[in-house]
């Protein structure tokens, strides 16, 4: 019995192979004469290959010599067809003068040109539908009517880009990419609309194949079938370029502008638009393939760097670029002047953005972000902060320097020195705050927070979770991102937006403020000391005793000849500030040094001195000459409010011996307290009432009722 059943199982598979060999060679005998009973053949022929697999499985492997003998009959069979229908279409092709630009199909050869094609079409669709249901994250196959199509082009492409033809250049990849662009779709792009097109709605009309648009839509589909010559091209050329930077780079930056060409020109979106099937473009499979990724990075960060040390070496790099921000005014520039550093630096990271921006892998970007441009934020950031300690070292010694090297430092020399540093860091800063809002930038965030609310893995291996959150925004580690929420959606709204969303450049971006606000701080440092060393020999002076002063022709009194220096060091460090500085900046380094002035004149001078009424009246010509060089370079907002002080100690210096009540026939009608009447509401009144005289009767508000007392104590009347 077993060896009848052996037998039985024998002549089965004889019967089977039998079957087999009758159906193959009917299949051969009849192409080109029954092409639809060949279709239909094949087609049985197919399942039972595909039917095998399964039932070869369940037997445990029982019959593997069959199952491979049937597949691989099947697959020959299924050449042996493809090659017979091409060659119908080949000659159809031969008579329409195909591929020349004027190649059309007269009315006569169309049904055949269509049948043609239909039969391959058919022949293509199993495996088609297979791919489809599969969701094969692989590349489109070529539709077989273009791959026949297609065979000329590539026979052209071959003969101009390959061997010793002067248009096959290493430095030149831009000849072969745009002749697939600009010759090969231009010309032939209106033929396959005209008469491929229909025959693709046609033959997948109803099938899972007509939602996918590398299938559907013959330009995709024509893109697709030239798309493998190009491929071939290029990982044919890259060994040769290897060890060549320059050409190597040139050739990645090439094929990536023919990937946004077929993109954004031909709208050309391989199998899809979502991100598993959306075409990543010819630069993806290069760099995903071997170590090409990080040669190319390497080589754009030497460029980059090699750029940089030029930037930063050029004699002109460090002088304020006046020209970038317009004309002045009286009250500042509508920006801070950058140097010409910044400007550079900056322009060369929107270069790099360029030559990446269109990458398709996160990683690949990522990297590109943190290893190049925030690289080289950061090495100008350090260059700027070593400048600022390296001047700040200089002014601890000024003592011991000379007078000339003093000026060179405490002067417009060593305040322009610190403007470098200062309009370098905020234009900068400001630039990074503006790339955080560019879309691309925004979509790489984006990306960025859905990947930090999946954890480390969703990073790449060379890209951990801490590294990137260090470089480009803490948000990003303390879990501030997309799909870390919890839960309730109410609850994540909230939390969203009470918590910062963070930005790409929040690191760098912070570490140039605080950088710019220690330049603030010394800029205003060293103005403030001017202004106290310039008034050394305001102090000294003492013309404010004097009992009567001669009037000037003009009727003004000039101000005090000792206060000329403070005069001209606020004139020049104000005056080169403000076509330095920003209104906003150059008001608060302004309103410092005018405070440190009131300060100054008030401690050594108001209360060491004694004052006549004269003495009084010279203190006000010099407040007011003080509040006009303010004024003319700050504005009067800024010189009012700080000589303020300074105005209420001259006003109560001025308090005449005898008061005027004021009658509605008086020439003025005003009332005017005199010294008596103030000195007892000062010094015998209570601390409130006092205050409140001061307040209500005197508009002092500046002024304590002690330093009130002070002040008034200063007059020599007050003891006549």
């Amino acid at each position: 019995m077993e060896r009848l059943e052996k037998l039985d199982v024998a002549n089965g598979y004889m019967e089977l192979l039998q079957e087999l060999g009758d159906v193959k060679k009917q299949c051969l005998q009849n192409i080109g004469k029954d092409d639809v009973a060949v279709l239909d053949a094949y087609r049985g022929l197919r399942s039972l290959s595909l039917r095998l697999g399964p039932l070869q499985d369940a037997a445990e492997l029982a019959a593997p010599n069959l199952v491979d003998f049937v597949r691989t009959t099947t697959a020959e069979l299924r050449q042996r067809i493809e090659k017979g229908f091409a060659v119908q279409l080949e000659a159809i092709l031969k008579k329409i003068n195909w591929p020349t630009p004027a190649a059309t199909i007269p009315d006569s050869l169309y049904n055949d040109f269509q049948s043609a094609v239909g039969k391959l079409l058919d022949l293509q669709i199993p495996d088609l539908e297979a791919q489809e249901q599969a969701n094969s994250t692989q590349q489109p196959l070529v539709l077989l009517p273009f791959k026949v199509m297609v065979q000329p082009l590539e026979l052209g492409f071959r003969y101009h880009f390959e061997g010793d033809k002067p248009t096959n250049r290493l430095d030149h990849p831009e000849y072969w990419l745009s002749h697939i662009t600009d010759k090969l779709l231009i010309q032939h792009a209106d033929f396959i609309q005209d008469y491929v097109q229909p025959l693709l709605s046609l033959g997948f009309r109803g099938s899972t194949i007509a939602l996918n648009p590398s299938y559907i839509d013959a330009t995709s589909a024509f893109i697709t079938s030239l798309l493998p010559m190009v491929r071939t091209k290029i990982f044919t050329t890259l060994p040769k370029v290897e060890n060549q930077p320059q050409l190597l780079s040139h050739l990645i930056h090439e094929t990536m502008n023919f990937d946004e060409t077929l993109r954004n020109e031909w709208s050309y979106s391989g199998s899809g638009s979502s991100s598993i099937t959306r075409w990543r473009g010819l630069t993806s499979e290069i760099l995903d393939a071997d170590s090409w990724f990080v040669k190319w990075l390497s080589i754009e960060k030497e460029f980059a760097l090699a750029r940089y040390r030029e930037i930063i070496e050029a004699a002109d790099g460090f002088t304020l670029d006046f020209d970038s921000v317009g004309p002045t005014s009286s009250t500042g520039t509508p920006k801070t002047v950058p140097t010409k550093a910044a400007i550079r630096v900056n322009d060369l990271l929107e270069t790099v953005t360029d030559h990446y921006c269109t990458l398709a892998d996160f990683s690949h970007k990522m990297r590109f972000l943190i290893d190049v441009q925030i690289s080289i934020f950061d090495a100008f950031h350090a260059r700027l902060a070593d400048a600022l300690t390296s001047f700040t070292a200089r002014t601890t010694l000024v003592g011991r320097s000379s007078r000339s090297e003093q000026e060179m430092l405490l002067g417009v020399p060593g305040l322009e020195s610190l403007a470098r540093i200062y309009g370098s860091a905020e234009y900068l800063e400001k630039a990074m705050r503006d790339w955080s809002d560019d879309v691309f930038f925004l979509e790489l965030w984006d990306e960025l927070q859905v990947r930090a609310g999946g954890g480390a893995a969703a990073f790449a291996p060379d890209l951990p979770l801490a590294l990137v959150a260090s470089k480009t925004s803490a948000a990003i580690a303390h879990g501030n991102g997309n799909g870390n929420g919890s839960g309730n959606g109410a609850d994540d709204a909230l939390a969203a937006s009470a918590e910062p969303q963070g930005a790409l450049f929040d690191e760098t971006a912070s570490a140039y403020g605080a950088l710019r606000a220690k330049v603030e701080k010394a800029i205003t440092e060293l103005v403030t000391h001017n202004a106290r060393r310039s008034l050394a020999g305001y102090e000294r002076a003492n013309p404010w005793s004097q009992v009567s002063a001669a009037a000037p022709a003009t009727g003004a009194l000039a101000p005090t000849a000792e206060l000329d220096a403070l005069l001209a060091a606020l004139a020049a460090h104000l005056g080169f500030l403000a076509k330095a500085f920003a209104a906003a900046p150059l008001r608060r380094v302004a309103r410092a040094a005018v405070l440190a002035a009131d300060a100054h004149i008030f401690e050594h001078v108001v209360l060491r001195r004694s004052f006549s009424a004269a003495g009084a009246e010279q203190l006000g010509a010099d407040v007011a000459a003080v509040k006009a060089v303010v004024a003319k370079y700050a504005g009067a907002s800024v010189a009012e409010s700080g000589v303020a002080r300074l105005e209420e100690v001259v006003a109560l210096l001025r308090v005449p011996v005898r008061g005027r009540r004021g009658a509605p026939d008086d020439e003025e009608g005003e009332k005017k307290l005199g010294l008596w009447e103030v000195e007892k509401m000062l010094f015998q009144s209570g601390g409130e009432d006092a205050r409140r005289f001061l307040v209500d009767e005197m508009g002092i508000e500046r002024l304590s009722v002690s330093d009130a007392r002070k002040v008034l104590a200063r007059k020599l009347d007050l003891g006549s």
